[in-house]
């Protein structure tokens, strides 16, 4: 058994406030023997104001966070899985940026987010990622950890299936999903796609998220969840605010549900619709 720790936010728009949040959170998860600890989405700068998060995000001392979250990791003795930051990229927009940090002191491994949330919401809610982030492009693994090859998405990543598959396809044994869900759109469908995405991916899936209602003024759904292979619910944190979760993980049910329904293996490619 290996025992993770979640830690569900309600960052806000101060970094140093979120870091020190996320120290911590580290230092009790080291304490109760979590081997990782895992964040949500926009873990140490969560701010819908985009005048004011890039003032935050051009500041002398932000772009040392990054450095700074991996000497938290070995000097707390807990590997991090920060679900993500916002940083600078040269196109003038930026990055949302996931970082896992070793314990051990290994280099970083990084994610930006593949896929950006642009949407209207019958709520009246406008969300327009791509007007601030560039999207990634390319798939990332940390391969040797706790938790064994684990793969890294972000939030909306979530609704995209074959990035699941082609994570399942390279053997992850777990998942990261990251996320600040909304409210309305986190009640209809944010268990369900989890569990979808384990099933799919036959690996577990870890969902640290962001809860409650933040100082930017949007209102996220919680839930952070730690999801079995089989599509089990192992961690269901709920909605009543932060704190952390723990749960223990049996990485041989990964090889076991595999053997039980192997549908990674029996793959084949979709042949393409021939006109009649």
């Amino acid at each position: 058994m290996t025992r993770i720790a979640l830690f569900q936010m309600r960052s806000g728009v101060d970094p140093e406030a979120n870091f020190a949040a996320i120290a911590d959170a580290a230092s009790k998860a080291a304490g109760e023997g979590a081997r990782v600890l895992f964040t949500p989405e926009m873990a140490l700068l969560l701010d819908r104001d985009r005048r004011r998060a890039a003032q935050t995000i051009g500041a002398a001392g932000y772009a040392d966070f990054p450095a700074r979250l991996a000497d938290l990791a070995r000097k707390a003795g807990i590997d991090i899985a920060l679900g993500s930051m916002p940083l600078a990229h040269s196109s003038g927009k930026w990055l949302n940026r996931a970082l896992y940090l070793s314990a051990s002191g290994a280099a970083p491994i990084s994610y930006d987010k593949l896929h950006l949330f642009d949407v209207e919401l019958s709520t009246g809610e406008s969300w327009r990622e791509s007007n601030a982030y560039e999207p990634g492009e390319r798939l990332a693994c940390a391969e040797e950890t706790p938790v064994g090859r684990l793969g890294l998405t972000i939030c909306y990543d979530i609704r995209f299936p074959a990035l699941f598959e082609e994570l399942g396809r390279m053997r992850c044994d777990c998942i990261a999903i990251p996320a600040a869900f909304t409210v309305p759109t986190g009640k209809a469908h944010w268990h369900v796609l989890q569990r979808a995405r384990a099933i799919e991916a036959s690996a577990f899936v870890i969902a640290a998220a962001q809860v409650g209602e933040h100082e930017d003024g949007r209102t996220t759904f919680g839930h952070s969840l730690v999801i079995d292979p089989w599509g089990d619910v192992l961690l269901d944190m709920g909605s009543k605010g932060p704190g952390i979760g723990y749960c223990d993980i049996d990485l041989s049910r990964v090889a076991e549900v595999r053997s039980q329904v192997p549908s990674l293996a029996n793959r084949r490619e979709i042949p393409k619709l021939q006109p009649s």
